[in-house]
């Protein structure tokens, strides 16, 4: 019986990111990659605070001026 190679973590990613670069070339794999970007901050806690005070009526107000 012959012995299974154990590649880490980082092998199989570098491995993954070789062949999609060789496999899409530049351009196409970086609009690939740009896909996964996580961005940052905390979009729950952004969107609490900026909506914080805004009511209901607010929002009636919005839509109607918005006409």
């Amino acid at each position: 019986m012959s012995a299974v190679e154990y590649k880490t973590e980082q092998e199989i990613q570098k491995m993954g990111i070789d062949i999609l670069y060789k496999g899409l070339g530049a351009t196409d794999f970086i609009r690939f990659m740009q896909q996964f970007n996580q961005g940052h901050g905390n979009y729950v806690e952004d969107r609490l605070e900026w909506q914080q005070n805004y009511s209901v009526n607010d929002i009636l107000a919005e839509i109607e001026n918005s006409k």
